[in-house]
């Protein structure tokens, strides 16, 4: 993919609003040389060369959790802790099919038969035969069978998962982080040998999820991310479910990091430049195997911990745009939830990320679901019709 003006224009942007935000805060008192803007785009602290790089992955974890492990994203992420020869406890519901998923005489893989809708068992799992010291939510999806609805596909792909009491992601997700809340802390140490906690849960949630309860006045301000097809149908209501799941996790008294990617996009090419941010207004692609790859990361990296953030990718064109070395600068500049993000900051935030929208016209509230971003610019209808006409379930079934 071709780098296009308007990503040259955004990071122009960046320098610009960089400078005029800092001038900005010595001037207007809400907003402080801590807000998430700020800190996002200002000059990272300097790292020397007396600081030691990270140590393996296989070396700051005894086992990682993996719920969802049989998923589109959870198999990768379980592949990629393999590769590094982290111990991985699979919590499946389907042990047949994760038998055929992995290698089941891997010594490092333990898979386990996990009801994520039952708080009892998932505690169980983590803290009998072993347990774990981590845990990776990337619970997905009603089910596996072939004559699922295109809505029951819709919801697996941002990440929705029932049982028949209700969302899994609302009882099985807090009980990970009840199940870790009281074991030993996960640290790492720095080059001044001071010890800096690592999230002990790294959730996948999704890109969107406070858009729905916006004000009018918000929504109609930020339409390039409010209006954009997932948000203005809310099909079965994933999205507060997602919401609600990440607020239980935040509550439950253990270290955690929620990351909410944009749209997953197999297609997009993989080993592209994250791009990082706050406020729930980015709205973009990325790769699957891209996400799978920043979540094994976050669990070494201390900057994630106490965060939530979006993150969507800058196609890596002829090599322009790789993925930097580590996370930690990036995620260095966002701020900690329990210092939130103005309102000044998520707006000022939109108007960079909207620039870096795949397409030429890059009008994201103009796509109906199941359109691409290509098929709008050649005005081309997508599969599951025009805008506006899309029969979607407004809020969940049973």
């Amino acid at each position: 993919m071709m780098i296009r003006p308007s990503t040259i224009a955004a990071l122009a942007a960046l320098l610009s609003l960089s400078s005029a935000f800092q001038t900005l805060s010595s001037t207007t008192p809400h907003i402080t040389s801590s807000s998430a803007f700020t800190t996002l785009f200002s000059t990272p602290p300097e790292r020397t060369s007396e600081q030691p790089p990270k140590p393996p992955l296989s070396t700051l974890v005894k086992r990682v959790a993996v719920a969802g492990a049989t998923g589109r994203t959870g198999k990768l992420v379980v592949d990629k802790l393999l590769s590094q020869n982290v111990p991985v406890l699979a919590l499946v519901r389907d042990t047949d099919k994760a038998m055929s998923t992995f290698d089941p005489t891997n010594e490092l893989l333990t898979i386990r038969k996990t009801d994520l809708g039952s708080k009892e068992d998932v505690i169980a799992a983590i803290q009998t035969d072993g347990g774990a010291d981590c845990a990776m939510w990337c619970a997905t999806g009603f089910s596996d069978a072939p004559d699922q609805s295109i809505w029951t596909k819709i919801s697996a792909i941002f990440g929705f998962a029932t049982n028949k009491q209700g969302s899994i992601d609302a009882v099985g997700l807090p009980a990970l982080g009840e199940a870790l809340a009281k074991s030993p802390k996960r640290t790492l140490t720095t080059g001044s040998d001071k010890s800096v906690p690592l999230p002990k849960v790294v959730m996948l949630s999704s890109a969107g999820v406070t858009r729905p309860d916006w004000t009018d006045e918000k929504k109609s301000a930020l339409e390039g991310c409010a209006g954009i097809p997932i948000v203005r149908l809310n099909p079965f209501g994933i999205l507060g479910v997602k919401k609600q799941s990440e607020e239980e996790l935040r509550n439950c008294g253990t270290e955690y990091t929620i990351f909410r990617p944009g749209g997953l996009n197999d297609k997009w090419p993989k080993n592209s430049r994250p791009v990082f941010s706050q406020g729930d207004v980015a709205v973009g692609r990325i790769n699957r195997e891209d996400v799978a790859s920043i979540l094994v990361d976050l669990l070494v990296t201390p900057e994630a911990t106490g965060k939530t953030f979006e993150g969507v990718s800058v196609a890596n064109s002829d090599g322009y745009y790789p993925p930097a070395e580590s996370l930690s600068v990036a995620l260095d500049r966002l701020v900690l939830d329990k210092d939130g993000v103005s309102e000044e900051v998520a707006r000022a935030t939109y108007a960079i990320m909207q620039q870096l929208l795949p397409g030429e016209k890059q009008a994201a509230a103009e796509l109906a679901m199941g359109q691409t971003y290509e098929q709008l610019d050649k005005e081309e209808v997508g599969r599951l019709g025009k805008k506006g006409t899309e029969e979607a379930p407004l809020v969940k079934t049973s």
